[in-house]
C-alpha cells in the first residue's frame, strides 16, 4: 500500500488533479529510463513475510498494536487485520553463505516476537490462511486503525456500488457476502524481491510469470476458509474477490481487475506502469507537493510518489516497483505469488527455488516465453492454485505434466545452475533445493499436510465439531512450525 495517508474525502477536484500529476509523473518515469539514471550497482533481494495472531485457543486474536509494542522492533509492522502483522527483511545478496546467515537471522527475530507475544497472551503463526477463521472475524471492525485502511475500504465499495459476493469452488464450495474488505486481511503471503536494472525488468518479470503456477504447486498453503476445504491455495481465488471494484457489468465488460496476473508478456518496465494509468482508476487520489520535473530538472532523484501510490493498489501477482534509497532510484520485480510458511527453512526453500530458476531463464538464449502463450502461464498459475501438489503444468518441451515431476526431472538442475550463477554456497543451495526435491517425491507442502491432518483428526476424534477439529489441526501446526523441521518432515499423528 506504500505510504501512509491521513483520512479524508475524496473530491471530484482531487481526481483530476491526481490524474494528471499520475500523468506527468509517468512522462518523468519514460524520461528517467531514456536517460539511464537507475541503480544498479550489484543486484539485491528483499522478502517480507505476513502473520497472523492466534490466542490460546487457536482463534484469531485482534491484537496487532499490543503485539508491535511488545516486539518494539522497526522490522515487524502493522498489516490490514488487526490478527495481521508482517516483517520487513533488509536488503542483502545471495552471495555465499548469505541465505543461511539469514535463516539464522529471522529464526532469532521470530522467537524473540513470539515470546514477547505470548507474554501478552498472543502468539505469530506463519501460514496463508488461518483455518479458524469465521465471517464474524472478518468485519469492519477487525480493520487495522491505520487510516490508509478505511480508505481503501471506503473506495474499493464507492467504485463497486454493491456489497462483495465470495464465492469459491474446490473440494467444496463457499459462497458469502462481505461488506468490508476484511477478507482480504485472511490472506497472508510473502514477498520476494529482485533489484535489477531497467533493461533487464521485463525478462526476469516474463520468467516470474512462467514460474508461477510451479511456485504454487509446491509452496501452496491455504486450504481452508470458514471451515470449508477449497483450494490448495484458496488465498488467490479470495485475494482476487476481496479487492474487486467491479460490480458484474464491468467484469462482463472485459473491465480488468485490480488483482491480476496480466495479459501480454512485456518488453519493457514502462509497459506497466502505463498500463496502471491507462486502465485503473485512482483509489487514492492524494497529491503530492513535489513537481517531478523540477526535481529531475536539477539533477535530483524525484520521488514520484503518485506514481508509487498508484502502483500500490494494483496488486499484480508479480508487481513493478520504483523506489529511491539515499537519493538513488532503482527498479525491482516483486514477486506475490506465494503464501506465508509452513517454516523459516520452507520460505527459504521456496526463494533459493524462485531466484535460482529466474536466474537461469533471463540468460538462456531462447526464452522459456517465447515457446509459451501467456494465457497458458495463466491456466498453469490457476491450476497451481487449485490442486497445489498435484496440479498438472504446462512446460514447452514436456507438454502438459504433473508439477513434481516437472520439477524433479527438469527445473531443478536449472536452480541449481541458476543459483550457482548467483554465486550462492554450494552446501547452501544443497540444503534448501533439497527441501524442495524432497517435497516433490513425498507429494507433501504446507496445504497437504493440513488437509490430511485435519481429516485424520477428524476421522480419528469422531463426534469432535469441525471448528475443533480444526483448532486441533492448528495446534500441531503451530508446534511442527517452531522446529524449523521443513513440512515434508512433519508427522500426520
Amino acid at each position: 500500500m506504500g505510504e501512509d495517508v491521513d483520512s479524508r474525502n475524496f473530491t471530484r477536484q482531487d481526481r483530476q488533479q491526481y490524474r494528471a500529476k499520475l500523468r506527468r509523473c509517468l512522462d518523468v518515469f519514460a524520461q528517467m529510463l531514456a536517460e539511464a539514471r537507475f541503480d544498479f550497482d550489484r543486484p539485491l533481494t528483499g522478502l517480507e513475510i505476513e502473520f497472523n495472531l492466534i490466542d490460546a485457543r487457536q482463534d484469531p486474536a485482534m491484537r496487532n498494536a499490543d503485539v508491535l509494542a511488545a516486539v518494539a522492533n522497526e522490522d515487524f509492522q502493522t498489516e490490514l487485520g488487526q490478527f495481521n502483522i508482517e516483517i520487513n527483511v533488509p536488503p542483502r545478496s545471495l552471495v555465499g553463505t548469505a541465505v543461511a546467515e539469514l535463516e539464522a537471522e529471522l529464526r532469532a527475530s521470530l522467537n524473540d516476537a513470539e515470546e514477547r507475544s505470548r507474554a501478552i497472551g498472543a502468539h505469530i503463526v506463519m501460514i496463508g490462511m488461518l483455518p479458524t477463521l469465521t465471517p464474524e472475524h472478518l468485519t469492519g471492525e477487525s480493520l487495522s486503525a491505520n487510516p490508509r485502511y478505511k480508505l481503501i475500504n471506503e473506495q474499493i465499495f464507492a467504485a463497486r456500488g454493491e456489497d462483495l459476493h465470495i464465492a469459491i469452488d474446490g473440494v467444496e464450495r463457499l459462497s458469502t457476502q462481505a461488506d468490508t474488505i476484511a477478507p482480504e486481511a485472511a490472506c497472508t503471503s510473502v514477498q520476494f524481491h529482485l533489484q535489477v536494472s531497467p533493461q533487464d525488468y521485463a525478462p526476469n518479470w516474463n520468467a516470474a510469470q512462467c514460474l508461477a503456477g510451479v511456485q504454487l504447486a509446491l509452496g501452496a498453503n491455504s486450504p481452508f476458509l470458514f471451515g470449508k476445504e477449497l483450494w490448495r491455495e484458496t488465498r488467490v481465488a479470495l485475494f482476487e474477490q476481496a479487492t474487486d471494484t467491479r460490480p458484474e457489468e464491468l467484469k462482463a465488460q472485459g473491465v480488468r481487475p485490480r488483482v491480476w496476473f496480466g495479459e501480454r508478456w512485456i518488453t519493457s518496465i514502462f509497459d506497466q506502469f502505463e498500463e496502471n494509468v491507462r486502465y485503473f482508476p485512482a483509489l487514492l487520489p492524494v497529491c503530492d507537493d513535489e513537481d517531478p520535473v523540477e526535481v529531475l530538472a536539477r539533477g535530483d532523484t524525484p520521488r514520484l510518489a503518485e506514481l508509487r501510490m498508484h502502483n500500490g493498489t494494483i496488486y499484480r501477482w508479480n508487481r513493478p516497483v520504483y523506489d529511491v534509497y539515499r537519493g538513488k532510484p532503482h527498479l525491482r520485480v516483486e514477486n506475490r505469488v506465494l503464501p506465508a510458511g509452513p517454516t523459516v527453512v520452507d520460505v527459504l526453500a521456496n526463494g533459493a527455488f524462485y531466484y535460482g530458476l529466474l536466474r537461469t531463464l533471463c540468460e538462456q538464449e531462447r526464452p522459456v516465453w517465447s515457446q509459451m502463450s501467456f494465457r497458458t502461464a495463466e491456466d498453469n498459475f490457476r491450476a497451481g492454485a487449485r490442486h497445489g501438489i498435484h496440479a498438472q503444468i504446462y512446460w514447452p518441451g514436456t507438454g502438459e505434466v504433473p508439477a513434481t515431476e516437472l520439477v524433479l526431472r527438469h527445473l531443478l538442475p536449472l536452480a541449481h545452475q541458476g543459483l550457482a550463477a548467483w554465486g550462492v554456497d554450494s552446501s547452501v543451495s544443497d540444503r534448501l533445493l533439497g527441501v524442495i526435491e524432497r517435497r516433490c517425491t513425498t507429494h507433501l507442502n504446507g496445504a497437504e499436510w493440513q488437509a490430511r491432518a485435519f481429516h485424520q483428526i477428524d476421522q480419528e476424534m469422531q463426534p469432535l465439531d469441525r471448528r475443533d477439529a480444526l483448532r486441533e489441526m492448528l495446534l500441531r501446526y503451530v508446534e511442527q512450525m517452531h522446529t524449523n523441521e521443513p513440512v515434508h518432515n512433519w508427522p500426520l499423528t
